[in-house]
């Protein structure tokens, strides 16, 4: 069925775009043209967020809605706990609750995300670290359960557990690790600890997700020393060879944003890094900085460039749409 999609509605679909939670009828027509994802960002939903969702996601072409995401970890990155209720830091929930206790939180967390029209959950993080942060010199600090691999792991996915049992898709995160990161790849370039360290220890709950099958995960900005000298997202050695070909990975592949600094700082356009993203083996992309009237057209633009000039195959376009689809649970053949 996708075969038969233009290249322009592929390109659509693998996109999130920032909006305001405030305003989200300002993405009315990226969503009536087919975006894939809204990403919804600040600090106080208002009331009747849902209805607006609602209302706005009447207007996708052929039912296909967008994913709506947002994060909601705990702590001091929660977008709107004015509806769902406050959460503690990662570091907290892990020193102080059992897992089970763990999983329910996050579990009437996602259905107060889920009665608000909120489908994903960009959480929980799984990198194992111990330092004070968040930071620009600590990206994770107190968003990680543990400094210990398997104690963020185990709690990190009772948390993603939790979310699922209410319908909201958790995307695990930040492949293959940030734990103990260079720097905080929003304000920079950074590098993750040397492969040959994150194989016994960072990427260890990485792993445990695979395993456990979970939905999706969001890979990091950071360059990994001793596997790719490109930051992670845009690495088909970290995409498609270790996340795909050795960890046999077959969930949706989410990049960090693609606005970051630590893309910007390398000369990388949005739409530029999002061709890199995709043919390294991304499904989907999002930005959190810019206008989502600007920045997706050049994105369209550039993808359609690109799979014309051979850069990006129409299969490895339509594998991604797929892998978007799936999980938004949009059959094409019914």
């Amino acid at each position: 069925m996708l075969a038969d999609w233009t290249v322009d509605r592929l390109a659509e679909q693998v996109v999130a775009i920032p909006v305001s939670e405030t305003d989200v009828g300002a993405a009315q027509a990226q969503v009536a043209e087919g975006v894939g994802g809204l990403l919804l960002l600040g600090s106080s939903a208002p009331a009747d967020l849902g209805a607006e969702l609602h209302s706005l996601e009447a207007s996708a072409p052929g039912g296909v809605q967008p994913v709506v995401m947002t994060d909601e970890e705990g702590g001091g990155v929660q977008r709107m706990a004015d509806l769902v209720g406050s959460l503690p830091w990662a570091r907290q929930m892990g020193s102080t609750m059992t897992r089970g206790e763990i999983k329910s939180v996050a579990m009437a967390t996602g259905k107060a995300m889920f009665g608000q029209g909120v489908t994903m959950d960009l959480a929980p993080v799984l990198d194992a670290d111990g330092g004070a942060g968040p930071s620009p010199t600590d990206a994770d600090g107190l968003r990680s359960f543990s400094p210990d691999p398997a104690v963020a792991g185990g709690d990190g996915l009772a948390f993603a557990q939790g979310l699922l049992a209410a319908g909201v898709i958790p995307v695990v995160k930040h492949f293959p690790g940030l734990g103990g990161a260079s720097a905080n790849t929003d304000d920079g370039p950074a590098s993750t600890l040397p492969y040959t360290s994150l194989q016994d220890g960072g990427l260890l709950p990485f792993e445990a997700a695979v395993s456990a099958r979970m939905p999706a995960i969001m890979v990091s900005n950071a360059s990994v020393p001793g596997l790719s000298a490109a930051p992670a997202s845009l690495s088909p050695a970290v995409i498609q060879g270790l996340l795909v070909g050795s960890l046999h990975f077959q969930g949706l592949i989410l990049t960090d944003s693609l606005s970051s600094l630590a893309i910007a700082d390398l000369g990388l356009a949005v739409a530029q890094a999002t061709v890199m993203a995709i043919a390294a083996g991304a499904d989907m992309v999002m930005f959190a900085q810019g206008d989502p009237a600007a920045v997706t057209p050049s994105i369209d633009a550039a993808l359609s460039a690109a799979v014309a000039d051979g850069e990006v195959s129409d299969g490895r376009l339509i594998d991604a749409v797929a892998h978007v689809l799936a999980v938004k649970r949009v059959d094409l053949c019914t």
